[in-house]
């Protein structure tokens, strides 16, 4: 039996009846024609090998014996062929070549393997080769076809001494080639065995998959498949690894609604609901589970399936259960409201906002359960508080949301105050068959301004049952929902309550929810417009303009600020804090106060965020060690503009750099080195200066301006520099043309925004003086001094700027080093600048009466609006500030206290200098 069964599969791989049959004699067929062509092909390529590295082998001879040594004097001896012969035969044996023969300038042979030829002519082109050519061909010699190689022997001074020329025959070129070829047909029937054999196995395979069916006999069973496929009342879907539909019989394009081409498409896109193409696609195994699919409800059953050796599909049947509902209504009746209770709770709550959290639980409703569904919020709930009245006190309420079949219904619209009696918090239900709609519904309800004309006006609508259930959460109630149906509906009964209330209670947590998070919300707005600089200063160097925009969702703490300087220079600010709400607020607040403080030291940008970094790590190490909110991190970018010379020097950390507008509408981005967010540390910062034309913007501004969900920062970048290109523009038309072309919709991202218009000082409102380190110097700066305010009208501040020079001066006299200069800005007010190349700084002291100095910083703070120190990379400036126009004291008086001298002691000429105030160390 065993022996016929063999026979049998083997028969079978030889017949064209089973489609195993016909591959394999295809395969055979292909094999043998391949096997045949590389044989041949491996045959002819050995030969033309050979060929090949005969004439590198007969080149390679002719050469190496031509320039060996002694063969050109041998040449142009008395008998060439005794001293030639011996050697020419001893490297034809050694090289394994036919010949070795070497011939004159007039190509005759003084060298042969046959004696008889020599003293006859080279066979070959000798004549090219004593022309200083080398020559490889294949031609016939005196030993038949040969490949033969020609090369010139060369004397020492480059003249053509003879000839070598080399050969191998062409037979035995090919004997070698030819030893070659039992290998290659070795090869050919191995390669032959081996694919035979494997064509073999996979026909045998092939026939073990289709059970030695023929083609025909495979149509027909395909076609009985498909035939029984499509007949059954039973979906069938398939779905590939890809996610693709392989399969869909005629009933599951029907429960499916599938269109006509969905056959090769992903089941995502198939137009099927969300579930059903979840499911689908997820491939996972699920029995009966029920799914809905317009008005149907379909069991599924969905099983992964995998060839071997293939990709994993699935196979989904599809039963439709409608008819199975009319039998069974109540419990489909049940799963309809567990369907609408799992669809509140995806529906309802999806934002933090109250009135849209109200208005998803009035659609959630309709037309699922009521024909009409209006919720009535608490007029304190809406901004966020918490209702606070009694539960027998009436609270005012206003209609907040309302859901309808019918938008024609006449019902309080959104936004009317509908009144209600806290008193319950259960709810309650009223028939036209039970009571009328008026006045019991009132007195039932607990309703307030219902009036009965609206009554009326419902009745004729058709309204007959309301269901009112109060929507309380944590203890307070929050507002009403009332559910009403109309005409032909059922009016509603016990288990409608019990869903209503079940709907209701679930929907009020979203609502509180929503709520608390609007009080936190709007507390952190408040706080952080409180932080926020409510009026610009007043300063000339820079017209500013400036945009606060807190994102929809949670307040962050980004801000900005304009910090007047001293020396007509004013420093802007702008940064964001890491993190949203309440603490990103303080934490902004805190840094913004630092920022103050640190500016008022007159530190340089890269210096200050130095400190700044140093503070926001404090903060950091604050917040770890305590509740363990979020760590604290900041950006910030802090540029400081002179008006004097139109400089800006800025430096930023983890904060995108400024943007300039220059006068004629270009738009440019000023290198700026990026330094680390605040709070990092570890690395210093840098800072970049470059010249501003006047006339210019220059814009800062928060990354929630350029960045986004849907776009990077990149791109944020290229609309900003669309928005700001073009005409010229004041600073408020750059803030809304931004705003408006940047952020078209509420931001997700607090945005800080600062547009400052530049000014530059007029020169002739500048003047300087370098002043000698010799004390009388001090009487010329007086005099300059006078004489320049003279010129610009501000004889009334001489006597009071002299005074003032005079003990800035005499202080750098006295405890600076030279070169000292002395500089006049009449801005706002009349700026003092005394600069000198030493670190120390004088500070302010109370002198003893009976001290003959050190009242002079006195006198300068009592008359000086504003005085300090700043530190340049060359030493260090004293300035201060006086209000033009105000004087602090009488001049009469101010004379009597100095000596009549306008110093305190100074003397005219500067020579006892009476500043006296001691220098301190920075």
């Amino acid at each position: 039996m065993t022996h016929h069964s063999q026979a049998r599969q083997l028969r079978s791989l030889f017949t064209v009846r089973t489609l195993a049959g016909q591959v394999f004699l295809l395969v055979l067929a292909l094999v043998l024609l391949l096997v045949a062509s590389a044989a041949t092909l491996m045959v002819v390529k050995g030969h033309r090998d050979s060929v090949n590295e005969a004439r590198t082998h007969t080149l390679s001879v002719a050469e190496t014996f031509a320039h060996s040594p002694g063969i050109a004097p041998a040449l142009d001896s008395a008998n060439p062929t005794a001293v030639l012969q011996p050697r020419a035969e001893e490297v034809r044996k050694y090289a394994d070549v036919e010949y070795v023969v070497v011939g004159n300038t007039q190509g005759i042979r003084y060298t042969h393997p046959d004696p008889a030829l020599i003293g006859k002519h080279v066979i070959g082109p000798y004549k090219e080769v004593l022309a200083g050519h080398e020559i490889t061909r294949t031609l016939v010699g005196s030993r038949g076809p040969a490949v033969q190689s020609m090369v010139p022997v060369t004397r020492p001074d480059g003249s053509i001494a003879g000839l070598v020329s080399v050969g191998i025959t062409v037979e035995t070129v090919n004997s070698a080639a030819d030893r070659s070829i039992p290998w290659s047909v070795g090869a050919a029937a191995a390669a032959f065995a081996v694919t035979t054999g494997g064509a073999a196995l996979v026909s045998r395979r092939l026939r073990r998959q289709t059970h030695g069916l023929g083609p025909a006999e495979m149509t027909r069973m395909y076609e009985h498949h498909d035939a029984v496929l499509h007949a059954v009342r039973e979906g069938v879907l398939i779905v590939g690894p890809d996610h693709r539909l392989t399969l869909a019989n005629d009933e599951a394009r029907r429960l499916l609604d599938l269109p006509p081409d969905a056959e090769g498409r992903d089941v995502t896109d198939l137009g099927l609901a969300p579930a059903t193409a979840e499911l689908l696609a997820s491939g996972r195994t699920v029995a009966d589970e029920v799914l809905r699919s317009g008005n149907r409800l379909l069991a599924v059953n969905v099983r992964p399936t995998r060839a071997p050796g293939g990709a994993s599909s699935a196979v989904a049947t599809l039963r439709d259960t409608t008819e199975l509902r009319k039998v069974t209504g109540r419990a489909e009746l049940v799963h309809e409201r567990l369907l609408l209770l799992y669809e509140a709770s995806t529906r309802i709550g999806t934002t933090l906002d109250v009135t849209r959290t109200a208005q998803e639980l009035a659609d959630v409703a309709t037309p699922g359960f009521a024909d009409i569904t209006t919720v009535d919020l608490a007029d304190p709930v809406l901004p966020g508080d918490r209702p606070s009245l009694p539960s027998n006190v009436p609270m005012d309420m206003r209609r907040t949301a309302i859901a309808s079949t019918n938008p024609n219904q006449p019902l309080y619209p959104v936004g009317q105050l509908v009144g209600f009696v806290p008193g319950r918090i259960r709810a309650m239900r009223v028939n036209s068959s039970e009571a009328g709609l008026e006045p019991e519904v009132v007195t039932q309800l607990g309703w307030r301004y219902w009036n009965p004309e609206q009554a009326a006006k419902s009745f004729e609508y058709g309204l007959h049952s309301v269901l009112s259930v109060p929507l309380h959460a944590r203890g307070v109630v929050l507002g009403l929902v009332n559910f009403w149906r109309v005409g032909d509906s059922e009016p509603f009964d016990d288990d409608d309550q019990s869903f209503a209330e079940e709907l209701v209670a679930r929907a009020a947590v979203n609502v509180d929810n929503a709520r608390r998070y609007t009080r936190e919300h709007e507390m952190a707005v408040t706080l952080q417009r409180s932080l926020l600089p409510r009026d610009l200063p007043e300063q000339n160097a820079l017209d500013i303009a400036h945009r606060y925009l807190p994102a929809r969702a949670e307040v962050g703490g980004d801000w900005y600020d304009v910090i007047p300087l001293s020396g007509a220079r004013v420093a802007l600010v702008v940064g964001d804090v890491v993190g949203h709400g309440l603490s990103a607020a303080a934490t902004m607040g805190r840094l913004r106060t630092g920022i103050h403080n640190f500016s008022a030291l007159d530190f340089a940008p890269d210096e200050l965020l130095g400190h700044l970094d140093e503070l926001v790590s404090r903060i950091d190490q604050d917040q770890a060690s305590g509740s363990g909110a979020e760590i604290a991190g900041a950006g910030c970018v802090y540029a400081i503009y002179d008006a004097v010379s139109g400089n800006c020097s800025v430096a930023r950390a983890g904060h995108p750099g400024p943007v300039l507008v220059l006068p004629d509408g270009t738009v440019d981005c000023p290198e700026v080195p990026a330094g680390l967010p605040l709070g990092i540390g570890g690395m210093p910062f840098e800072v970049a200066e470059f010249h501003v034309p006047e006339g210019s913007r220059l814009i800062l501004y928060t990354d929630g301006l350029v960045e986004g969900r849907d776009r990077d920062i990149d791109t944020g970048l290229e609309l900003l520099r669309g928005a700001l290109a073009g005409r010229d523009r004041t600073p408020e038309e750059t803030c809304d043309d931004v705003l408006e072309a940047m952020l078209p919709d509420p931001p997700i991202d607090d945005v800080a925004l600062l547009v400052a218009h530049t000014r530059t000082l007029d020169p002739d409102h500048v003047a300087q003086w370098s002043v000698d380190t010799d004390p009388a110097a001090v009487a010329g700066v007086r005099k300059n001094v006078a004489g320049w305010l003279t010129e610009h009208g501000l004889d009334e501040e001489a006597f009071t700027t002299e005074l003032i020079l005079s003990e800035l001066v005499t202080n750098a006299l006295r405890y600076g080093t030279g070169p000292i200069g002395v500089r006049l800005l009449y801005d706002r007010s009349l700026i003092c600048e005394v600069s000198d190349t030493s670190n120390t700084s004088p500070h302010l002291r109370y002198a003893a009466t009976t001290d003959e100095g050190g009242r002079g910083l006195f006198l300068v703070a009592q008359f000086a609006e504003r005085w300090g120190t700043r530190y340049t990379e060359t030493g260090k400036v004293i300035w201060s500030e006086q209000t033009v126009g105000e004087h602090a004291g009488d001049d009469s008086e101010i004379r009597a206290e100095n000596g009549g001298t306008g110093g305190s002691g100074g003397g005219g000429d500067g020579s006892r200098p009476g500043a006296g105030d001691e220098p301190r160390r920075r």
